[in-house]
């Protein structure tokens, strides 16, 4: 069942769904808008030129309210608002089609998984032929919220949990990099 704009603000008025900060406008009939935060990573150069799954990848962050995402360009950059879900609530992370129809590309798998906490990672990517500029505190995307037929028996608790800022890939924490 997704959840209403009526369920949203119940749960935020409960302290069962938290949403820091969020303004009542954000709340949509079916979902949460969430706004451009102001970190950005990208992956930092390597001298050989491959990324490992096994291996830590090294990033370059930085702090700014506006930053240039040029032509085929990728950042990982962060949500302005910081979740917890309950155990029996899921929520899928969707683009603005506003965004989509300029070439920018926001993904973060698509998926919050319930029991997470914490800024959510975009994952943003620059499929025109003109720079991008972004600007903290836009929207950029909402959160659709999904009420799970009964708590998970193993809520998130992964590597992610509690991230702020552009988080980088953990993928080398995985059990079988180490294998």
């Amino acid at each position: 069942m997704i959840l209403s704009d009526g369920t949203i603000r119940e749960m935020l008025a409960a302290g069962t769904l938290k949403i820091d900060p969020v303004t009542d406008e954000q709340i949509q009939p079916a979902s949460v808008d969430v706004r451009l935060g102001n970190t950005f990573s990208v992956v930092e150069d390597s001298p050989t030129g491959i990324i490992s799954l096994e291996n830590e990848i090294r990033y370059k962050t930085i702090t700014a309210d506006t930053y240039l995402l040029l032509p085929g360009q990728f950042v990982l950059a962060t949500t302005m608002e910081y979740f917890a879900l309950p155990d029996d609530l899921t929520a899928f992370v969707e683009g603005r089609s506003s965004l989509g129809r300029m070439g920018l590309f926001i993904q973060n798998a698509g998926w919050v998984d319930p029991g997470f906490e914490g800024e959510i990672t975009l994952e943003l990517y620059n499929a025109n032929r003109f720079a991008i500029e972004l600007k903290a505190g836009r929207r950029v995307g909402q959160l659709v919220f999904a009420k799970m037929d009964k708590n998970a028996e193993r809520p998130y608790r992964g590597k992610y949990q509690g991230q702020t800022g552009a988080t980088g890939s953990r993928v080398y924490l995985d059990p079988e990099a180490n294998t």
